[in-house]
């Protein structure tokens, strides 16, 4: 990449220096051109007009072979005025011009003899040579044609040298700059292809150099944006890794309860009906977490499908708390369901069926960590209707509040009893919340441990 970028600096370079070259050289021979033409025609105009005095009234002569000598008096005038041609002709009657030796690359057809016989100046040009013509009538009654040349470009030659080597010098300046420039440029995105490699490889602790803070061009986005996506797949791999060590154990605690009151009843020790009792209850644990694992690969996949309707929020959290009230009871945790401003029904447009399971995950999740009460309330917020969750456990870190409901994400605060804590639950609550056009939120309770919350806009007010 370096070196297509610097070849193309150099021909950026070059070809501005081709196009500034040439409309320089066009530009200024065109002035050149119409400055010689301009002081031809003053030149010619005063040396027609002391041509008398300077042949001496010796023009009167007839003879051409005497007048042309006559003209050799102009020798000084041509030094003095630095003319490259200089000749002077008599204009006859039928209108033929006779006399000087023509000036180089100069011809007397481009003249036009009707217009100097009326006294006017003309001036023109042939390519690169450049011409004025002024007449001059002599005392004797003789028209005399004066006529200067000049090369309007004489000077081109040493321009366009000195063009040529300001050129190479640019354009070797430029190779260098483009060389320099060019490797400065890309080194970042060399160090980013390196950087991304690497991570591919497994190495998620590679960083690319943070850029200051008050750096925003491409490039520093570049390597922030490498370096939050190296951060996000090293913390995934960290949930990842959590969440096989959580679901592991999880399998593990029912299975070796299982198989442990299976090998009782087998060998006829202990009572077959309560050990078919716990082999239930930890069946059901292993059918939930199986049933947890499957919903979110579905949620995953958008191959979830969700039926819509009318639902009254109030009355789906007095069922789900109620179902939960025996379990509650039993741990010694009380549930307390309030409708802030006894709001009756407020209806949503949900599942009915998924809404009843994200609110039982939330008041699940709160039993595992509260210590005596857990509080389950239905608020209004504007055009939303919030269910809200809060448990007088240990609470959540602020550190973790951001990730509550992420995927395979697990609390660094543990649940106090043996729980499935697979981080799924929370999880399957957000994908199923946001499929319904709601939102969750995590925050800590007034009565000392977590808020678990998520709302929904609400489909119809207060009946």
């Amino acid at each position: 990449m370096t070196r297509r970028l610097a070849l193309v600096i150099t021909s950026v370079v070059l070809a501005t220096l081709l196009l500034a070259g040439v409309a320089t050289l066009v530009a200024g021979n065109l002035r050149a051109r119409q400055v010689t033409k301009t002081e031809l025609r003053r030149q010619a105009t005063e040396i027609a007009a002391n041509l008398d005095g300077v042949l001496e009234n010796e023009a009167t002569v007839d003879n051409a072979a005497a007048l042309r000598r006559r003209l050799t008096r102009l020798k000084a005038f041509r030094e003095a005025l630095d003319l490259d041609g200089l000749a002077v002709y008599t204009l006859r009657n039928d209108g033929t011009l006779v006399g000087d030796d023509d000036p180089s690359g100069f011809d007397t057809e481009w003249l036009a003899v009707d217009r100097l016989q009326n006294g006017e100046v003309i001036a023109g040009s042939n390519g690169n040579l450049v011409f004025a013509a002024a007449p001059s009538r002599l005392r004797a009654g003789r028209l005399l044609v004066v006529v200067v040349t000049r090369a309007a470009n004489s000077g081109a030659r040493a321009a366009f040298d000195t063009f040529l080597l300001a050129a190479i010098a640019t354009l070797a300046i430029g190779i260098g700059v483009a060389v320099v420039l060019g490797r400065r440029l890309t080194k970042p995105i060399r160090e980013a292809s390196a950087a991304a490699m690497s991570i591919a490889r497994g190495e998620l602790a590679t960083r690319l150099p943070e850029p200051p803070s008050d750096r925003h061009d491409e490039l520093a986005d570049l390597a922030r944006s490498v370096n939050a996506m190296a951060t996000e797949l090293e913390r995934s791999r960290v949930l990842e890794q959590q969440f096989l060590l959580s679901v592991s154990h999880d399998l593990r605690t029912p299975l070796t309860s299982i198989r442990g009151y299976a090998e009782a009843i087998t060998d006829g020790a202990g009572d077959p009906q309560q050990s078919a009792l716990v082999i239930r209850g930890e069946a059901r644990r292993l059918e939930r977490l199986v049933a947890d694992l499957l919903d979110l690969a579905k949620l995953r996949a958008k191959s979830f499908s969700l039926r819509l309707e009318p639902v009254d929020i109030v009355a789906l959290a007095g069922v789900v708390c109620d179902g939960f009230r025996p379990d509650a009871d039993e741990r010694q945790i009380e549930i307390r369901l309030t409708a802030a401003g006894n709001p009756g029904r407020l209806l949503v447009s949900a599942d009915h069926d998924r809404l009843a399971q994200v609110a039982a995950n939330l008041i699940d999740n709160a039993l595992k960590f509260a210590r005596t009460e857990v509080n389950v309330g239905v608020v209004v917020e504007g055009g939303w209707a919030s269910f809200v969750v809060d448990d007088d456990g240990i609470g959540i870190p602020d550190d973790d509040l951001a990730h509550v409901f992420d995927r395979l994400y697990v609390a660094r605060s543990r649940p106090t009893r043996h729980e499935n804590a697979s981080g799924l639950g929370l999880a399957i609550v957000k994908e199923l919340v946001e499929a319904m056009g709601g939102s969750c939120s995590a925050g800590h309770a007034p009565i000392g441990g977590a808020r678990l919350q998520f709302r929904l806009p609400l489909l119809v007010g207060r009946d």
